[in-house]
């Protein structure tokens, strides 16, 4: 208990440096799911179309929903890039 307190002013910060890195890769991994799970969807509606399961109208309308729902994540994670770089050339330089 008290070597924890003695050395909080060192551990507090780098704790939470790696609580941060645990929630970035929580968040990266989450997106990739996503999208992952989404292409895998595609795949399987294609296939479902090439042996004849669903219409040729039912395939473009799920194709056009799943393709709509894959470019949204795409820009989605490419404004959270443009914003962190912003952010980190906004940032002033600590001297």
């Amino acid at each position: 208990m008290l070597g924890k307190l003695l050395l909080f002013p060192v551990m507090g910060p780098i704790d939470g440096l790696v609580w941060l890195g645990e929630q970035i890769q929580e968040r990266t991994n989450t997106e990739y799911d996503a999208q992952e799970n989404l292409h895998k969807q595609l795949l399987t509606l294609q296939l479902s179309f090439d042996m004849g399961e669903i219409s040729e109208e039912e395939f473009e309308v799920q194709e056009e929903e799943l393709l709509l729902k894959i470019q949204a994540l795409e820009e989605e994670a490419s404004q959270q890039e443009m914003g962190s770089q912003e952010s980190f050339i906004e940032s002033p330089i600590l001297s």
